[in-house]
């Protein structure tokens, strides 16, 4: 009896719990859909939607490693342990730099045009030889930074003076003639017509900037330094035109000095001549050379836009592409006071993204001219490794 009122009694209180637990039932959540990154092709390869909106993204960079000799490396470096006898031994040795730059780009439709914002980051490590004893060091650096929207764009990047008319040619070591400055705040617009015209003008801020000379008389050169960047509200002013067709084109800029009052222009002449073979000439012409500047004769003066030397100088040659893994590029350039460069380089793709350019240079410095001991000519050497993705 005791038994059978057992059972009954567990069996009526399972029962009891079964029903409360089945009034208080547990709800399990279904997992939200997964939303997978998508493709967004409008601007090009390598962008995708950010979930959840409809801005495209595209991160990409590159990792790069310089080897420069010559007039590309580090020359007339002390040799330390000679240096540690008391002895003065000079050597030349290579310039060295590991880069990686990561660039993020991102881009969205609004009724105003496109909106887009740009960064390119650079880490690197870098050899250097401050006061003739090699060194090494890293450093961060943000070349371009900037926002877009239809044809304005605010931020930092280079010098509309030297992308509007485009790079002097397809080498490395471009600029042993300047044509132009680089990184500097800016404010633009850049109008593009549907007939292949084009139209920009920009406020820039400057950068930096040096000068060095014997400008007391006394034998010692001297550096006066941070020439360029603003020292008022008045900003530095660039303008320009071009017109491109499936022929070539042809471009010119003007810029204006606000702290120095001066002014430079270039015009551009590029020519497919073939489906292989692209050619290119550029002129530049400044004001304020030879201008006996802190009463040193021929001494220009400074100039942010014309960083030539004399008057006028000229850039010139071209890209011939072998196969779609090898491209030659050579430029030659020469300026008034009979500086003179020749560069040549083969960029050759070993595998996709992997890109290796040995270049050789000569240079005819006119200044190392005069010196007996000098005969001002040069030649270097630059191997770059680069890895694109």
């Amino acid at each position: 009896m005791n038994i059978k009122s057992l059972l009954l009694g567990s069996a009526a209180a399972l029962v009891v719990v079964s029903g409360a637990r089945a009034a208080d039932a547990v709800v399990i959540a279904e997992p939200e859909p997964m939303e997978y990154v998508r493709v967004c092709d409008v601007y090009g390869t390598g962008f995708f939607y950010i979930p959840g909106t409809e801005t495209c993204l595209k991160i990409s960079g590159y990792m790069r490693y310089d080897i420069g000799i010559g007039i590309l490396g580090h020359q007339d470096v002390f040799d330390k342990e000679d240096l540690s006898d008391g002895v003065v031994d000079t050597n030349d040795t290579y310039y060295k730099r590991a880069r990686f730059q990561l660039r993020v780009d991102s881009r969205s439709e609004t009724e105003l045009g496109t909106l887009r914002t740009y960064a390119a980051i650079n880490f690197q490590w870098t050899s250097s030889a401050p006061g003739g004893i090699t060194d090494a060091s890293d450093a961060v650096t943000i070349p371009d930074a900037y926002i877009e929207l239809g044809g304005f764009r605010i931020g930092k990047t280079d010098s509309l003076f030297s992308t509007f008319t485009g790079y002097a040619g397809g080498i490395i070591n471009d600029d042993l003639v300047g044509y132009g400055p680089f990184e500097t705040h800016q404010i633009a617009y850049t109008f593009t017509g549907g007939n292949g015209f084009s139209a920009a003008i920009a406020l820039e801020m400057g950068d930096g900037g040096s000068l060095s000379g014997d400008f007391d008389g006394d034998g010692t050169i001297e550096t006066i330094t941070n020439l360029y960047t603003l020292d008022s509200y008045v900003p530095h002013v660039v303008g320009g035109l071009a017109w491109t067709q499936g022929w070539g084109g042809i471009s010119a800029v003007a810029g204006y000095d606000a702290n120095w009052e001066e002014w430079a222009g270039k015009v551009r002449l590029d020519v497919n001549a073939t489906e292989q073979l692209a050619l290119f000439i550029m002129g530049g012409y400044k004001s304020g050379a030879d201008d006996d500047f802190l009463g040193v004769e021929d001494l220009d003066r400074p100039n942010f836009y014309g960083n030539w030397s004399g008057d006028w100088a000229v850039w010139g040659g071209g890209t011939f592409t072998v196969s779609e893994q090898t491209k030659i590029n050579v430029q030659l350039s020469y300026d008034e006071d009979e500086n003179f460069a020749a560069v040549a380089n083969v960029n050759y793709t070993l595998v996709p993204g992997l890109v290796i350019t040995p270049e050789i240079v000569y240079v005819d410095n006119f200044e190392d001219d005069l010196d007996d001991d000098d005969d001002g000519d040069e030649i270097g050497g630059f191997l770059r490794f680069q890895r694109n993705f």
